[in-house]
């Protein structure tokens, strides 16, 4: 405690070789700290809506070839017309926004669907269970099963193409269990409201798919010689073309560690793999793409078989498997394929030498593997929008620090055809307001670069030593930190009181080599907190006034998860934390989100890495924020984990929100977030509301934060 209350001589070094200075620790009065939060609260008000021209939402006129826009400015908006096929630009006019196609209303009739078969002679349904075919011009039906009921059901039938098979399901239906929720405060009541939901959690069962094949010409029913499906939903049939003896379907294995392309021969029944792709940690199912080209034999998919997420082209009658793309670089998804010219367009990160690997560009290739062509080659982070014909599409970029950039292009080379905005920040500019810096530091291998993200008090003294609060969101489903250009957030909001806060995406969390993703494998308690200590270091030697002694960290979901996870297995480093409806113990949360990461089945690394389980070893200062209408990560989650504090005899603190669902706790959540590393990180008392010290509202940082 010595080294947190004395002042502290170091040298600064800012940029570049140090100069010597005395950096002395960041200790502002309770006056002073008032005198912060107010000045935070202006801070959000005048970056609020300060940055202008930030995109263009493109409204295309008949024919394609030319489109109008609205830019809302400061005080009025502008309405610019755009020819596309020269570039050029003037005014909008009345007339040119009321050529602008209506857009079509997305409500449908929908209608029972009817099982005629595709040569219109026969109709399959459905009579307590089993499965009937009649003719369609009348006559007996046949019936093809009798074991079927209400409860056990046949169905999910599909016909072949040359209306010969009927191919369908007998299923085993599983119900889920509800949890529950008590709503305490709902108005009108003057009881606590009971609600529930179905909930799967790891280890529930699923209901079980066995595929069958019902045989018009011989009218009888055939059982197909595979594994039945017991994962996930039953699974869509593709069936050949040009030969509709065959078809072909997905099978994901539970746990994740198993993915394979079935092909049965409907005239035998039996069935062999075409793709049968194995691992020793886990295929993420959420990100798995398949695509089945119109009228082709081919699928199309991605796999990270080979250490990086990459498109293959598989024969469907061969079996034989070619590559599309390859690289040390990350296929992210796959915008569309056309079948016709036998093109696939595409999302990437990772391969712009140089440059944030996390950045996201656009491709075009062939199913060949060539013809690749780069159709966003700017720095920056891109999202690109087509033309309703794709001719053309227009191309947003920018950088968490660098404004962004619209500009029209072809589809055809990429070739930049005009430059139609480029953010206006001169408002942004006058609140003093700084945006982040990127930082990169090594991982605990010491050869991997971690980056992450600095946002710093927009009036930092470097002489002075300010403590550090890292927001934490390590779900191994993706990426985090921000890409695109952010002028104000929570983080900044908070950096205002007197705070370095930073963001960063270790080890675990996706859009990288399989191996940086794997490291999450049955390890989420890691939450690559290894990597994120070495970070913080590192920035605290490269600048001075970065004091990683005093270090706090805050998430919500699984990064409150992450949060107490810091705390209980790192009390060396982190010192406080403010954890949201954290899930605490996978066993509790979702059944799909934690058997993806977890694996399956539920095992003794699920006991030993909860925060329930571990909850003994708390030694920093905590904060539980729940609320008690969470239908994501069930309230019991942070209960338990107080629940184990209390019994460990363990001193903390706990907010429960009446009626809120899954959230940081809303604007007063945040209230309670930054007085609780106020007073823990630098020993001062937070302002007293009651009494009238600071204005109501005067301190709500704007949530930016992500769901899963």
């Amino acid at each position: 405690m010595g080294k947190l209350l004395n002042a502290i001589a170091v040298m600064l070094a800012v940029a570049g070789p140090a100069t010597a200075q005395t950096v002395t620790r960041f200790q502002p009065s309770h006056d002073e700290l008032v005198a912060r939060y107010k000045r935070a609260a202006g801070m959000d008000s005048l970056t609020k809506d300060a940055v202008f021209k930030y995109t263009v939402d493109a409204k295309w006129l008949p024919g394609g070839k030319a489109f109008w826009y609205c830019n809302v400015l400061k005080d009025r908006k502008e309405y610019i017309y755009i020819d596309a096929v020269k570039g050029t630009r003037r005014p909008a006019t009345a007339a040119d926004t009321l050529q602008t196609p209506p857009v079509a209303s997305r409500e449908r009739n929908f209608r029972p669907q009817q099982l005629i078969s595709p040569d219109k002679k026969w109709e399959a349904y459905l009579e307590k269970g089993n499965v009937f075919v009649k003719p369609v011009a009348g006559g007996a039906p046949v019936q093809f099963t009798t074991n079927g009921s209400n409860e056990q059901p046949y169905g999910r039938l599909t016909w072949s193409p040359d209306s010969k098979y009927l191919a369908g399901y007998a299923i085993q239906p599983v119900k889920d269990s509800a949890i529950y929720y008590i709503l305490t405060s709902v108005p009108g009541t003057m009881r606590g409201q009971l609600r529930s939901q179905p909930y799967k959690q790891p280890g529930d069962p699923f209901t079980t798919y066995t595929l069958f094949l019902f045989n018009l010409e011989q009218q009888k029913a055939v059982k197909v010689n595979a594994e039945p499906i017991n994962f996930l939903q039953a699974p869509e049939l593709h069936w050949r073309k040009g030969n509709a003896r065959y078809f072909t379907y997905e099978k994901a294995d539970r746990g994740h560690q198993r993915f394979r392309v079935m092909e049965v021969d409907a005239q035998t029944a039996e069935a062999k793999a075409v793709v049968d792709e194995k691992t020793n940690t886990f295929i993420y199912a959420s990100t798995l793409f398949t695509a089945y080209p119109e009228g082709s034999n081919v699928l199309l998919r991605t796999s990270e078989k080979d250490g990086w997420k990459h498109i293959y082209l598989v024969d469907l009658v061969t079996g034989k498997e070619q590559r599309v793309t390859k690289g040390s670089w990350v296929v992210r998804s796959v915008d569309s394929i056309d079948a016709v010219k036998k093109q696939i367009w595409f999302q990437a990160s990772g391969m712009q030498p140089g440059e944030d690997p996390y950045n996201l560009h656009y491709y075009r290739i062939g199913f060949d593997g060539k013809g690749l062509t780069p159709l966003t080659p700017e720095t920056g982070n891109h999202e690109i929008v087509f033309s309703p014909d794709r001719t053309y599409y227009t191309d947003n970029y920018s950088q968490v620090n660098v404004p962004p950039v619209t500009k029209l292009k072809r589809s055809a080379d990429g070739k930049e055809i005009s430059i139609l905005e480029q953010a206006d920040i001169s408002q942004y500019q006058l609140s003093g307001a700084r945006a982040p810096e990127v930082f990169v530091a090594k991982a605990r291998d010491g050869v991997t670069d971690i980056y992450g993200i600095v946002s710093r008090p927009s009036d930092y003294d470097p002489t002075k030593k300010y403590p550090v609060l890292e927001n934490i969101y390590a779900g191994p489903h993706s990426s985090f930190v921000p890409k695109t250009f952010t002028p104000y957030s929570e983080m900044q909001s908070l950096a205002e009181l007197g705070f370095i806060v930073v963001m960063i995406d270790g080890m675990g969390t996706a859009n990288r080599s399989k191996a940086f993703h794997d490291v999450c494998w049955q390890n989420l308690a890691d939450a690559g907190l290894p990597d994120r200590i070495l970070w913080i270091k590192a920035l605290a030697k490269k600048y001075a006034y970065v004091d990683d002694e005093r270090v706090g960290i805050y998430g919500t979901s699984a990064g409150g998860q992450n949060t107490v996870s810091a705390l209980l297995f790192h009390p060396e480093f982190y010192k406080a934390g403010v954890s949201a409806c954290g899930c605490h113990d996978n066993r509790v949360d979702k059944q799909w989100w934690n058997e993806q990461w977890m694996g399956y089945p539920v095992g003794k690394h699920y006991d030993e890495q909860s925060n329930v389980t571990n909850a003994s070893k708390l030694q920093g200062n905590l904060l539980l924020i729940v609320g008690e209408y969470d239908t994501n990560v069930p309230p019991e989650s942070t209960y338990r984990v107080a629940d184990a504090l209390i019994k460990a005899n363990k001193d903390f603190d706990f907010l429960a929100v009446p009626g809120m669902g899954h959230s940081d706790g809303g604007p007063y959540g945040r209230m309670k977030k930054r007085d609780f590393f106020v007073k823990h990180l630098m020993g001062v008392e937070p302002p007293a509301r009651n009494n009238g010290e600071l204005p109501a509202g005067a301190e709500l940082g704007r949530e930016r934060w992500t769901f899963r």
